[in-house]
């Protein structure tokens, strides 16, 4: 099976039952970037506006803008996580989403149980998580903690068991968003050697990201979403110079240019 994503004029609205509060959550929706409309009786807000995209195996697409912009939004359509409420999204392909770190876990399992139990969740058998499990625990630096219950962990030692999993894992679409974060500087170095070498084994690449040096290191072409949209799309350097300056546009190429070199 080709892998494959397609949407064409796809919408995401989420409905606000509570007319009364309604001019708050027109203040606060408002200013996280979604479209918001009403009637009589409810709220919509309009987080993603006919977002037509087509990628296929290979393509490596970063996706910038503001924090409330969409990107979240787009990365949970494209897994399946969100609906249209018009248009349409085709997803072809196994999905590995590295963004939503509550699903596939649980909090009252020890955190070496939820290893094997997160693998489960994105599609890996029970007899390839125990092979991997060890490797995943080295990979974690959590030592002991592993044998305790998720519940007493910290979101920082999540993201660590999460990003252990899925990058030991070959997806056909990676859906990743760099804002799960919380993790020291320093393991989220090593985590990024892991994080490229799991992008070289996908096939279709999504990438959610406020570093424009890590965008350039993974990614080929870029999205700038705007307020649920898509206002442009093309190379890296252009995209992100039309949505930062000139200053970060150069900040790109300086990265382009050296893995070019190191490439010859």
């Amino acid at each position: 099976m080709s892998v494959s994503i397609r949407t064409q004029d796809a919408c995401v609205d989420f409905p606000v039952f509570d007319a009364k509060s309604r001019s708050i959550k027109r203040a606060v929706m408002g200013s996280a970037g979604g479209k918001v409309m009403a009637d009589d009786n409810v709220v919509v807000v309009e987080a993603l506006r006919n977002i037509t995209m087509s990628l296929d195996e290979g393509d490596r697409v970063g996706l910038v803008g503001h924090n409330g912009a969409g990107k979240s939004t787009l990365l949970r359509l494209l897994a399946g996580i969100y609906e249209p409420t018009r248009g349409t999204a085709a997803v072809k392909g196994r999905v590995a989403p590295v963004f939503d770190l509550g699903v596939g876990m649980d909090p009252e399992i020890s955190g070496m149980e939820n290893i094997i139990i997160r693998g489960l969740f994105l599609g890996q058998t029970r007899k390839s998580m125990q092979r991997k499990a060890d490797e995943i625990a080295e990979f974690t630096e959590l030592g002991d903690y592993l044998s305790m219950p998720l519940r007493t962990y910290s979101t920082g030692m999540r993201v660590r068991i999460a990003l252990g999993v899925v990058t030991s894992i070959d997806p056909e679409i990676l859906l990743l968003d760099e804002g799960i974060g919380a993790v020291d500087a320093e393991f989220m170095r090593k985590a990024r050697k892991r994080l490229q070498a799991l992008v070289e084994r996908s096939g279709i690449l999504v990438f959610a990201s406020h570093s424009n040096e890590f965008l350039a290191q993974l990614c080929d072409r870029a999205m700038w979403i705007d307020h649920g949209q898509i206002r442009q799309e093309g190379g890296i350097e252009e995209v992100v110079t039309a949505y930062e300056g000139d200053e970060a546009g150069a900040q790109v190429r300086t990265v382009l240019d050296k893995i070019a070199a190191e490439d010859d």
